[in-house]
């Protein structure tokens, strides 16, 4: 099966959703339908839905068909199940979107950072501080750190861009597995410099640790998000045993309250 023919659909029917050509609570196109459209197999229609049901936006209905369930939030929604670069959340989003550079520098690796983002001692790696502005806002501060050995020739005007994208298109990277954890914390100064709080004294932080396909982590980020303008949200699913899936992390529900405190 084409990895990019099942992308392809998969991004086409995610798009048609959430721009309400196929609205909530109606049904998708037949599966018969779906592959005469697409040209592709059963198994890629298929692979491509299920993609869509393990991030909620659709759920399978036996005998009838395939249900829409998604809808969408007057906040931006940032998926903590996947694994997305900011620019594509935002244009998912369809919002303005503008990244700025205020810090890029590269480092060795000694123990501070080590501590911080389990990197070995002694790696070489880029560090950028990038402020993220959505609508014109300034509301996410992200502190980056990327393997040397891995982002390879990486620059600041990538990073204003997408190093994701730059990655992948031109280095032929292959981006795997993001592990995360959302904790809520109090701005520091550097917050308070570069982005617009308001009458907020705490953040929403996501850091996460991320890993090729050789199973080399090549970037630790701590994103610092203004907390009344996003909704990160997840997909959990129930086993038939009658017992929930686990999910790492805390409620999310709880989290998004205890920030709006």
């Amino acid at each position: 099966m084409a990895r990019t023919k099942y992308d392809q659909i998969y991004k086409s029917l995610r798009e048609r959703i959430e721009g309400k050509e196929c609205d909530y609570q109606t049904l998708l196109p037949s599966e018969n339908t779906l592959v005469q459209e697409y040209d592709c197999s059963r198994n890629t229609v298929r692979r491509a839905i299920a993609q869509l049901a393990e991030e909620g936006y659709v759920q399978s209905i036996h005998g009838k068909g395939v249900r829409v369930i998604y809808q969408p939030y007057e906040q931006s929604e940032f998926m903590l199940s996947g694994i997305e670069s900011l620019k594509e959340a935002v244009a998912r989003n369809r919002k303005e979107y503008t990244t700025k550079v205020v810090c890029f520098a590269e480092l060795t690796v000694d123990e501070r950072i080590h501590a911080r983002t389990t990197f070995p001692v002694g790696a070489e790696i880029y560090y950028l501080q990038r402020v993220r502005y959505i609508d014109g806002k300034a509301i996410i501060l992200d502190h980056n750190y990327f393997l040397k050995s891995v982002a390879r020739g990486l620059t600041q005007e990538i990073a204003e861009r997408s190093v994701y994208e730059y990655m992948e298109q031109v280095l032929g990277e292959n981006i795997v597995t993001t592990r995360r954890k959302m904790t809520v914390e109090r701005m520091t100064e550097v917050d308070n410099k570069y982005l617009e709080l308001k009458d907020f004294n705490c953040l929403a932080v996501v850091s996460s640790l991320t890993y090729n396909a050789e199973g080399i982590m090549f970037e630790y980020t701590q994103s610092r998000h203004r907390p009344d303008c996003f909704v990160f949200y997840d997909t959990a699913h129930r086993v038939r045993s009658g017992q929930p899936m686990q999910n790492d992390g805390q409620d999310l529900n709880e989290t998004i309250e205890q920030i709006r405190k």
